[in-house]
Protein backbone atom coordinates (compact mmCIF):
# COMPACT_ATOMS: atom_id res chain seq x y z
CA UNK A 1 0.00 0.00 0.00
CA UNK A 2 1.24 3.62 -1.20
CA UNK A 3 0.95 5.98 1.96
CA UNK A 4 1.09 9.90 1.27
CA UNK A 5 1.88 12.93 3.42
CA UNK A 6 3.57 16.17 2.98
CA UNK A 7 6.51 17.71 5.27
CA UNK A 8 9.18 20.68 4.86
CA UNK A 9 12.83 20.85 3.61
CA UNK A 10 14.95 23.85 5.01
CA UNK A 11 16.19 26.02 1.87
CA UNK A 12 16.45 29.89 2.22
CA UNK A 13 13.85 31.51 4.10
CA UNK A 14 10.38 29.96 2.80
CA UNK A 15 12.01 26.31 2.07
CA UNK A 16 9.93 23.90 -0.29
CA UNK A 17 6.94 21.38 0.59
CA UNK A 18 8.37 17.57 0.54
CA UNK A 19 5.87 15.04 -0.69
CA UNK A 20 6.82 12.29 1.52
CA UNK A 21 5.89 8.38 -0.18
CA UNK A 22 5.88 5.21 1.93
CA UNK A 23 5.35 2.11 -0.29
CA UNK A 24 5.73 -1.00 1.72
CA UNK A 25 6.07 -3.93 -0.12
CA UNK A 26 6.97 -8.15 -0.33
CA UNK A 27 10.60 -8.52 -1.00
CA UNK A 28 13.41 -8.12 1.38
CA UNK A 29 13.11 -6.62 5.07
CA UNK A 30 14.38 -3.15 4.62
CA UNK A 31 14.02 -0.08 4.62
CA UNK A 32 15.50 2.41 1.89
CA UNK A 33 15.19 6.94 1.51
CA UNK A 34 15.14 7.93 -1.48
CA UNK A 35 15.08 11.78 -2.82
CA UNK A 36 18.84 13.17 -1.90
CA UNK A 37 18.73 12.54 1.50
CA UNK A 38 21.55 14.14 3.79
CA UNK A 39 23.15 12.28 6.57
CA UNK A 40 20.11 12.74 9.19
CA UNK A 41 17.56 11.73 7.07
CA UNK A 42 19.11 8.36 5.91
CA UNK A 43 19.36 7.78 10.04
CA UNK A 44 16.00 8.32 10.46
CA UNK A 45 15.53 4.58 9.14
CA UNK A 46 16.55 3.04 12.20
CA UNK A 47 14.99 6.12 14.96
CA UNK A 48 11.67 5.40 12.96
CA UNK A 49 12.29 1.70 13.52
CA UNK A 50 12.70 1.38 17.26
CA UNK A 51 10.45 4.82 18.03
CA UNK A 52 7.23 2.29 15.94
CA UNK A 53 7.91 -0.48 18.04
CA UNK A 54 8.38 1.43 21.29
CA UNK A 55 5.20 3.19 20.87
CA UNK A 56 3.70 0.16 21.03
CA UNK A 57 3.34 -0.95 16.72
CA UNK A 58 4.46 -3.23 14.62
CA UNK A 59 6.89 -2.65 12.18
CA UNK A 60 6.66 -4.22 9.15
CA UNK A 61 8.59 -6.99 8.25
CA UNK A 62 8.85 -6.54 4.60
CA UNK A 63 10.40 -4.15 1.89
CA UNK A 64 10.11 0.16 2.42
CA UNK A 65 10.64 2.22 -0.04
CA UNK A 66 10.47 5.91 1.06
CA UNK A 67 10.46 8.64 -1.50
CA UNK A 68 11.31 12.42 -0.83
CA UNK A 69 9.96 14.21 -3.44
CA UNK A 70 11.06 16.75 -5.19
CA UNK A 71 14.23 14.57 -5.49
CA UNK A 72 16.29 17.50 -6.89
CA UNK A 73 16.32 19.27 -3.43
CA UNK A 74 18.52 18.27 -0.93
CA UNK A 75 16.82 16.86 2.43
CA UNK A 76 18.94 18.18 5.80
CA UNK A 77 17.60 17.44 9.31
CA UNK A 78 15.50 15.29 11.22
CA UNK A 79 12.25 16.44 11.01
CA UNK A 80 11.53 14.28 8.17
CA UNK A 81 11.40 11.20 11.41
CA UNK A 82 7.60 11.44 12.06
CA UNK A 83 6.54 11.94 8.90
CA UNK A 84 7.88 8.88 7.34
CA UNK A 85 6.68 7.08 10.86
CA UNK A 86 2.73 8.31 9.72
CA UNK A 87 3.23 7.12 6.87
CA UNK A 88 5.08 3.20 7.59
CA UNK A 89 1.61 2.86 9.72
CA UNK A 90 -0.52 4.21 7.34
CA UNK A 91 1.04 1.82 4.75
CA UNK A 92 1.21 -1.01 6.65
CA UNK A 93 -2.35 -0.79 7.74
CA UNK A 94 -2.04 -0.22 11.19
CA UNK A 95 -4.06 2.77 10.80
CA UNK A 96 -6.65 4.65 8.46
CA UNK A 97 -5.50 7.25 6.12
CA UNK A 98 -5.61 11.10 7.43
CA UNK A 99 -8.79 12.45 6.97
CA UNK A 100 -7.78 15.63 6.73
CA UNK A 101 -5.86 16.33 3.82
CA UNK A 102 -3.77 17.88 2.45
CA UNK A 103 -1.18 17.48 5.83
CA UNK A 104 1.60 18.13 6.85
CA UNK A 105 4.31 16.39 9.35
CA UNK A 106 6.79 17.79 10.94
CA UNK A 107 9.20 16.17 13.78
CA UNK A 108 12.09 14.23 15.50
CA UNK A 109 11.60 11.21 16.83
CA UNK A 110 13.24 9.84 19.91
CA UNK A 111 13.86 6.24 20.24
CA UNK A 112 11.06 6.08 22.83
CA UNK A 113 8.93 7.63 20.65
CA UNK A 114 8.56 11.05 21.80
CA UNK A 115 8.70 14.04 19.36
CA UNK A 116 11.78 16.63 19.59
CA UNK A 117 11.38 20.49 18.57
CA UNK A 118 12.49 21.06 14.82
CA UNK A 119 13.91 24.09 13.17
CA UNK A 120 11.96 26.11 10.08
CA UNK A 121 8.82 25.36 11.43
CA UNK A 122 6.87 29.12 10.59
CA UNK A 123 8.54 28.29 7.26
CA UNK A 124 6.65 25.11 6.88
CA UNK A 125 3.65 26.67 7.60
CA UNK A 126 3.79 29.53 5.45
CA UNK A 127 4.95 27.39 2.55
CA UNK A 128 2.22 24.68 2.93
CA UNK A 129 -0.74 27.54 3.31
CA UNK A 130 0.69 28.65 -0.22
CA UNK A 131 0.18 25.20 -1.36
CA UNK A 132 -3.25 24.68 -0.05
CA UNK A 133 -2.58 22.54 2.90
CA UNK A 134 -4.88 23.34 5.86
CA UNK A 135 -3.41 20.83 8.31
CA UNK A 136 -0.55 20.57 9.94
CA UNK A 137 1.02 18.19 12.73
CA UNK A 138 3.98 19.53 14.67
CA UNK A 139 5.84 19.30 17.93
CA UNK A 140 4.09 20.76 20.76
CA UNK A 141 7.15 22.82 21.76
CA UNK A 142 6.87 24.33 17.89
CA UNK A 143 2.83 25.27 18.11
CA UNK A 144 3.38 28.95 19.18
CA UNK A 145 5.65 29.52 16.50
CA UNK A 146 3.36 27.19 13.99
CA UNK A 147 -0.14 29.36 14.72
CA UNK A 148 1.61 32.95 14.37
CA UNK A 149 0.10 33.24 11.00
CA UNK A 150 -3.20 32.62 12.33
CA UNK A 151 -4.25 30.53 9.43
CA UNK A 152 -4.72 26.64 9.09
CA UNK A 153 -5.35 23.79 11.58
CA UNK A 154 -2.03 23.28 13.79
CA UNK A 155 -1.80 20.09 16.42
CA UNK A 156 0.70 20.21 18.66
CA UNK A 157 1.73 16.40 20.10
CA UNK A 158 4.39 15.43 22.04
CA UNK A 159 4.75 11.62 20.71
CA UNK A 160 4.17 9.11 18.08
CA UNK A 161 1.68 7.65 19.89
CA UNK A 162 -0.50 11.05 20.26
CA UNK A 163 0.09 11.72 16.59
CA UNK A 164 -1.64 8.26 15.77
CA UNK A 165 -4.16 9.00 18.50
CA UNK A 166 -5.11 12.43 16.75
CA UNK A 167 -4.84 10.98 13.41
CA UNK A 168 -7.70 7.91 14.39
CA UNK A 169 -10.05 10.75 16.05
CA UNK A 170 -9.90 12.98 13.19
CA UNK A 171 -11.44 10.05 11.18
CA UNK A 172 -13.89 9.72 13.25
CA UNK A 173 -15.21 13.24 13.12
CA UNK A 174 -13.84 15.24 15.88
CA UNK A 175 -14.37 18.59 15.74
CA UNK A 176 -11.47 20.60 14.45
CA UNK A 177 -9.13 22.48 17.06
CA UNK A 178 -8.08 25.81 16.59
CA UNK A 179 -4.78 27.70 17.03
CA UNK A 180 -4.08 28.51 19.88
CA UNK A 181 -4.31 32.01 21.43
CA UNK A 182 -1.91 34.03 22.71
CA UNK A 183 0.98 33.49 19.76
CA UNK A 184 2.49 36.59 20.69
CA UNK A 185 4.78 36.69 23.89
CA UNK A 186 2.98 39.01 25.99
CA UNK A 187 4.83 41.49 28.59
CA UNK A 188 7.37 44.44 28.77
CA UNK A 189 9.23 44.07 25.59
CA UNK A 190 10.97 47.43 25.89
CA UNK A 191 11.79 46.10 29.16
CA UNK A 192 13.26 43.15 28.53
CA UNK A 193 15.24 44.45 26.11
CA UNK A 194 16.97 47.11 28.97
CA UNK A 195 16.98 44.35 31.17
CA UNK A 196 19.51 42.25 28.27
CA UNK A 197 21.27 45.27 26.63
CA UNK A 198 21.09 48.20 29.81
CA UNK A 199 19.92 51.28 29.65
CA UNK A 200 21.02 54.45 28.09
CA UNK A 201 21.14 56.59 31.48
CA UNK A 202 24.26 53.90 32.32
CA UNK A 203 26.04 56.17 29.83
CA UNK A 204 27.67 59.48 31.74
CA UNK A 205 28.49 62.33 29.66
CA UNK A 206 28.99 61.69 26.24
CA UNK A 207 26.12 64.44 24.96
CA UNK A 208 27.31 63.96 21.43
CA UNK A 209 27.44 60.28 21.19
CA UNK A 210 23.93 59.78 23.07
CA UNK A 211 22.19 62.32 19.88
CA UNK A 212 24.05 60.32 17.35
CA UNK A 213 22.44 57.01 18.77
CA UNK A 214 18.88 59.00 19.13
CA UNK A 215 19.15 60.05 15.33
CA UNK A 216 20.71 56.76 14.20
CA UNK A 217 17.79 55.22 15.60
CA UNK A 218 15.19 57.38 14.28
CA UNK A 219 16.39 57.08 10.82
CA UNK A 220 18.01 53.62 10.78
CA UNK A 221 20.92 55.64 9.88
CA UNK A 222 24.43 52.98 9.75
CA UNK A 223 26.44 54.36 12.50
CA UNK A 224 30.83 54.57 13.34
CA UNK A 225 31.93 55.33 16.84
CA UNK A 226 35.65 55.55 16.74
CA UNK A 227 37.99 56.05 20.01
CA UNK A 228 40.82 54.78 22.23
CA UNK A 229 39.60 52.13 24.14
CA UNK A 230 37.66 51.56 26.97
CA UNK A 231 36.20 55.04 26.00
CA UNK A 232 32.39 53.14 25.61
CA UNK A 233 32.00 52.60 22.36
CA UNK A 234 30.92 49.17 22.34
CA UNK A 235 28.70 50.33 25.60
CA UNK A 236 27.30 52.68 23.70
CA UNK A 237 26.29 50.71 20.71
CA UNK A 238 24.73 48.04 22.88
CA UNK A 239 22.57 50.51 24.10
CA UNK A 240 21.33 51.42 20.81
CA UNK A 241 19.08 48.73 20.59
CA UNK A 242 17.08 49.92 23.91
CA UNK A 243 15.66 52.86 21.75
CA UNK A 244 14.33 50.81 18.34
CA UNK A 245 10.51 50.64 18.12
CA UNK A 246 9.45 46.96 17.93
CA UNK A 247 8.98 45.51 14.51
CA UNK A 248 6.28 45.77 12.66
CA UNK A 249 3.76 42.61 12.01
CA UNK A 250 5.25 41.71 8.51
CA UNK A 251 9.14 42.40 9.81
CA UNK A 252 8.56 40.56 12.79
CA UNK A 253 6.84 36.99 10.65
CA UNK A 254 9.86 37.48 8.53
CA UNK A 255 12.26 37.73 10.92
CA UNK A 256 10.85 34.52 13.07
CA UNK A 257 11.46 32.84 9.83
CA UNK A 258 15.29 33.68 9.70
CA UNK A 259 15.55 32.63 13.28
CA UNK A 260 13.45 29.77 13.43
CA UNK A 261 15.93 28.19 9.83
CA UNK A 262 19.00 28.88 12.26
CA UNK A 263 17.49 27.06 15.30
CA UNK A 264 17.40 30.25 17.37
CA UNK A 265 14.06 30.66 18.84
CA UNK A 266 13.61 29.74 22.44
CA UNK A 267 11.23 26.82 23.66
CA UNK A 268 7.97 27.81 22.97
CA UNK A 269 9.27 30.63 21.05
CA UNK A 270 6.26 32.78 19.26
CA UNK A 271 6.77 36.18 16.96
CA UNK A 272 9.80 37.63 17.37
CA UNK A 273 9.00 41.58 17.92
CA UNK A 274 12.22 43.07 19.09
CA UNK A 275 14.90 44.36 16.60
CA UNK A 276 17.32 41.55 16.59
CA UNK A 277 21.26 42.51 18.09
CA UNK A 278 23.78 40.57 16.28
CA UNK A 279 27.22 40.94 17.40
CA UNK A 280 30.09 38.66 15.62
CA UNK A 281 33.37 38.05 16.79
CA UNK A 282 35.96 39.19 14.25
CA UNK A 283 37.37 35.64 14.04
CA UNK A 284 33.88 34.66 11.78
CA UNK A 285 34.29 33.50 8.85
CA UNK A 286 32.61 34.00 5.47
CA UNK A 287 30.04 31.32 5.67
CA UNK A 288 29.18 32.45 9.50
CA UNK A 289 28.87 36.40 8.73
CA UNK A 290 27.47 36.22 5.13
CA UNK A 291 25.55 32.56 4.92
CA UNK A 292 25.92 29.13 3.20
CA UNK A 293 27.82 26.56 4.23
CA UNK A 294 26.76 22.98 3.87
CA UNK A 295 22.79 23.96 4.65
CA UNK A 296 23.48 27.29 2.52
CA UNK A 297 21.75 28.72 6.00
CA UNK A 298 21.48 32.57 7.17
CA UNK A 299 24.49 34.17 8.45
CA UNK A 300 24.86 36.94 11.17
CA UNK A 301 24.00 39.53 8.12
CA UNK A 302 20.77 37.85 7.89
CA UNK A 303 20.20 36.84 10.92
CA UNK A 304 20.65 40.86 12.21
CA UNK A 305 17.53 41.84 9.36
CA UNK A 306 15.20 44.49 10.93
CA UNK A 307 17.98 44.99 13.67
CA UNK A 308 21.56 46.31 14.23
CA UNK A 309 24.51 44.07 12.76
CA UNK A 310 27.38 45.61 15.24
CA UNK A 311 31.38 45.14 14.52
CA UNK A 312 33.44 45.70 17.56
CA UNK A 313 36.72 46.69 16.40
CA UNK A 314 35.43 46.98 12.75
CA UNK A 315 38.93 47.24 11.19
CA UNK A 316 40.54 43.76 12.39
CA UNK A 317 37.95 42.08 10.34
CA UNK A 318 38.93 40.61 7.49
CA UNK A 319 39.12 43.24 4.63
CA UNK A 320 36.86 41.01 2.06
CA UNK A 321 34.62 40.23 4.39
CA UNK A 322 33.85 44.01 5.36
CA UNK A 323 33.85 44.65 1.44
CA UNK A 324 31.17 41.97 1.47
CA UNK A 325 28.84 44.16 3.49
CA UNK A 326 28.36 46.53 0.87
CA UNK A 327 25.73 44.35 -0.55
CA UNK A 328 23.44 44.34 1.89
CA UNK A 329 23.81 48.02 3.26
CA UNK A 330 23.11 49.13 -0.03
CA UNK A 331 20.35 46.20 -1.30
CA UNK A 332 18.73 45.09 1.58
CA UNK A 333 19.40 41.52 1.06
CA UNK A 334 22.17 39.28 0.19
CA UNK A 335 22.56 36.23 -1.99
CA UNK A 336 24.27 33.00 -0.96
CA UNK A 337 25.16 30.41 -4.06
CA UNK A 338 25.48 26.87 -3.00
CA UNK A 339 25.45 23.96 -5.50
CA UNK A 340 24.45 26.01 -8.68
CA UNK A 341 21.42 27.23 -6.65
CA UNK A 342 20.96 31.14 -5.93
CA UNK A 343 19.23 31.50 -2.48
CA UNK A 344 18.09 35.19 -1.60
CA UNK A 345 18.11 36.22 2.34
CA UNK A 346 16.39 39.49 3.54
CA UNK A 347 19.72 41.23 5.25
CA UNK A 348 18.13 44.65 5.99
CA UNK A 349 20.48 45.97 8.59
CA UNK A 350 21.46 48.42 10.61
CA UNK A 351 25.25 48.99 10.26
CA UNK A 352 26.88 50.30 13.20
CA UNK A 353 31.03 49.48 13.66
CA UNK A 354 32.76 51.02 16.34
CA UNK A 355 37.01 51.19 16.34
CA UNK A 356 39.89 52.30 17.68
CA UNK A 357 41.60 55.67 16.44
CA UNK A 358 44.64 53.70 15.68
CA UNK A 359 46.76 50.67 15.82
CA UNK A 360 48.00 50.88 19.54
CA UNK A 361 44.78 52.81 20.15
CA UNK A 362 46.05 55.85 22.10
CA UNK A 363 45.29 58.59 19.89
CA UNK A 364 42.88 60.83 20.95
CA UNK A 365 43.76 60.04 24.92
CA UNK A 366 44.43 62.62 27.37
CA UNK A 367 47.99 61.85 28.31
CA UNK A 368 48.23 58.86 26.19
CA UNK A 369 51.28 58.26 24.07
CA UNK A 370 50.49 57.16 20.48
CA UNK A 371 53.42 55.32 19.01
CA UNK A 372 51.30 55.18 15.60
CA UNK A 373 52.93 56.94 12.69
CA UNK A 374 50.68 58.86 10.32
CA UNK A 375 51.18 56.18 7.44
CA UNK A 376 50.04 53.18 9.96
CA UNK A 377 46.92 55.26 10.98
CA UNK A 378 45.66 55.75 7.38
CA UNK A 379 46.41 52.40 6.80
CA UNK A 380 44.41 51.37 9.65
CA UNK A 381 41.81 52.89 8.55
CA UNK A 382 42.31 52.00 5.10
CA UNK A 383 41.33 48.47 6.25
CA UNK A 384 37.67 49.12 6.63
CA UNK A 385 38.17 50.72 2.56
CA UNK A 386 36.30 54.07 1.48
CA UNK A 387 33.62 52.27 -0.34
CA UNK A 388 32.02 50.99 2.93
CA UNK A 389 32.68 53.84 5.05
CA UNK A 390 31.31 55.91 2.26
CA UNK A 391 27.79 53.76 3.28
CA UNK A 392 28.10 55.19 7.03
CA UNK A 393 25.68 58.06 7.70
CA UNK A 394 27.04 59.14 11.08
CA UNK A 395 30.00 58.88 12.53
CA UNK A 396 31.31 59.98 16.06
CA UNK A 397 34.19 60.20 18.04
CA UNK A 398 34.31 58.76 21.58
CA UNK A 399 36.86 60.35 24.01
CA UNK A 400 37.40 59.25 27.34
CA UNK A 401 34.80 61.10 29.67
CA UNK A 402 36.32 63.30 32.82
CA UNK A 403 36.04 61.58 36.16
CA UNK A 404 33.48 64.68 37.41
CA UNK A 405 31.27 62.92 34.66
CA UNK A 406 31.25 59.49 35.41
CA UNK A 407 30.09 60.04 38.69
CA UNK A 408 27.88 62.48 38.20
CA UNK A 409 23.42 62.59 37.97
CA UNK A 410 22.70 59.96 35.17
CA UNK A 411 21.21 61.67 31.86
CA UNK A 412 18.02 60.59 30.14
CA UNK A 413 16.79 56.97 30.32
CA UNK A 414 16.03 54.94 27.22
CA UNK A 415 12.17 54.96 27.73
CA UNK A 416 12.07 58.92 27.24
CA UNK A 417 14.56 59.44 24.23
CA UNK A 418 12.76 56.05 22.79
CA UNK A 419 9.78 58.19 23.40
CA UNK A 420 10.80 60.61 21.17
CA UNK A 421 12.40 58.06 18.46
CA UNK A 422 9.21 56.44 18.02
CA UNK A 423 7.09 59.82 17.53
CA UNK A 424 9.76 60.41 14.56
CA UNK A 425 9.09 56.68 13.25
CA UNK A 426 5.82 57.14 13.46
CA UNK A 427 6.37 60.57 11.27
CA UNK A 428 8.05 58.11 8.33
CA UNK A 429 5.67 55.25 8.60
CA UNK A 430 2.80 58.26 7.59
CA UNK A 431 5.14 60.22 5.15
CA UNK A 432 6.20 56.70 3.33
CA UNK A 433 2.82 54.79 3.58
CA UNK A 434 2.40 52.77 0.41
CA UNK A 435 5.69 53.96 -0.82
CA UNK A 436 8.13 50.37 0.37
CA UNK A 437 10.39 53.00 2.09
CA UNK A 438 10.37 51.79 5.57
CA UNK A 439 13.01 54.66 7.29
CA UNK A 440 14.75 58.06 6.23
CA UNK A 441 18.02 55.85 5.36
CA UNK A 442 16.30 53.69 3.01
CA UNK A 443 15.13 56.66 0.41
CA UNK A 444 16.20 56.00 -2.93
CA UNK A 445 18.76 58.28 -4.59
CA UNK A 446 16.09 59.40 -6.87
CA UNK A 447 13.47 60.54 -4.25
CA UNK A 448 15.67 62.16 -1.75
CA UNK A 449 14.99 65.42 -3.15
CA UNK A 450 11.15 64.93 -2.95
CA UNK A 451 11.46 63.83 0.50
CA UNK A 452 14.20 65.96 1.58
CA UNK A 453 13.33 69.96 -0.36
CA UNK A 454 15.45 72.81 0.82
CA UNK A 455 14.70 76.22 1.01
CA UNK A 456 17.43 78.48 -0.58
CA UNK A 457 19.14 79.27 3.01
CA UNK A 458 19.58 75.34 3.79
CA UNK A 459 20.60 74.58 0.11
CA UNK A 460 23.44 77.42 0.69
CA UNK A 461 24.43 75.81 4.05
CA UNK A 462 24.44 72.48 1.88
CA UNK A 463 26.59 73.76 -0.83
CA UNK A 464 29.74 75.59 1.74
CA UNK A 465 29.94 72.44 3.45
CA UNK A 466 30.09 69.80 0.26
CA UNK A 467 32.43 72.21 -0.90
CA UNK A 468 34.60 72.53 2.31
CA UNK A 469 34.92 69.02 3.32
CA UNK A 470 35.02 67.79 -0.49
CA UNK A 471 31.84 65.10 0.09
CA UNK A 472 30.86 62.94 -2.74
CA UNK A 473 27.47 62.83 -4.15
CA UNK A 474 26.48 59.74 -1.26
CA UNK A 475 27.66 61.79 1.54
CA UNK A 476 25.32 64.93 0.06
CA UNK A 477 22.22 62.26 -0.15
CA UNK A 478 23.59 61.14 3.30
CA UNK A 479 23.07 64.41 4.64
CA UNK A 480 20.21 65.22 3.59
CA UNK A 481 18.39 62.13 4.88
CA UNK A 482 20.01 62.59 8.35
CA UNK A 483 18.80 65.99 8.05
CA UNK A 484 15.19 64.76 7.56
CA UNK A 485 15.72 62.26 10.78
CA UNK A 486 16.74 65.46 12.77
CA UNK A 487 13.81 67.66 11.62
CA UNK A 488 11.16 64.64 12.60
CA UNK A 489 12.95 64.66 16.04
CA UNK A 490 11.97 68.23 16.26
CA UNK A 491 8.72 67.11 15.08
CA UNK A 492 8.95 70.07 11.86
CA UNK A 493 7.69 68.92 8.48
CA UNK A 494 10.37 71.75 6.74
CA UNK A 495 14.02 71.09 6.98
CA UNK A 496 15.68 74.25 8.43
CA UNK A 497 19.21 74.83 8.16
CA UNK A 498 20.05 74.19 12.13
CA UNK A 499 19.22 70.45 10.71
CA UNK A 500 21.23 70.40 7.94
CA UNK A 501 24.16 71.64 10.07
CA UNK A 502 23.20 68.79 12.67
CA UNK A 503 23.54 66.57 9.73
CA UNK A 504 26.97 67.49 8.05
CA UNK A 505 28.19 67.62 12.48
CA UNK A 506 27.70 63.90 12.31
CA UNK A 507 28.83 63.47 8.64
CA UNK A 508 32.24 65.43 8.81
CA UNK A 509 34.76 62.91 10.04
CA UNK A 510 36.11 60.56 8.12
CA UNK A 511 36.49 62.87 4.20
CA UNK A 512 38.43 65.97 4.23
CA UNK A 513 38.76 65.98 8.24
CA UNK A 514 41.01 62.71 9.28
CA UNK A 515 39.15 60.31 11.79
CA UNK A 516 41.45 60.94 14.25
CA UNK A 517 41.06 64.44 14.67
CA UNK A 518 38.87 65.48 17.67
CA UNK A 519 38.02 68.61 16.76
Amino acid sequence: MLAVVSSHAPLGVDGEVVTVEVDVRRGMPGIDVVGLPDGAVRESRERVRVAIRNSGFRFPVDRILVNLAPAGIRKIGASFDLPIAVGVLVASEQIPPPQHSPLMILGELNLSGLVRPVNGVLSAVGAGLARGIRFFLVPRANLREAAVLGDGVVWGIGSLREAVDRLVESVGGSPEPEPPAGCEVPGDEAGAVEQAFGNLSDIRGHGAVKRALEVAAAGRHNLLLFGPPGAGKTMSAKRLVTLLPPLEREEALLVTRIHSMAGLLPPGGGLVRRPPFRMPHLAASTEGLIGGGRAAGPGEVSLAHGGILFLDEAAEFRQSLLQSLREPVEEGRITVVRAGRSIPYPASIQLVLASNPCPCGNLGRDQGVCVCSRHEVERYWRRMGGALLDRIDVRVPVAPVPVEQMVGVPGESSREVRARVLEAVERQRLRFRGTGIGRNARIPPGRVADYCPLDDGCASALTDAVSRLSLSSRACHSILKVARTVADLAGSEEIREEHVMEAVVHRRFGEDEPFWSYG
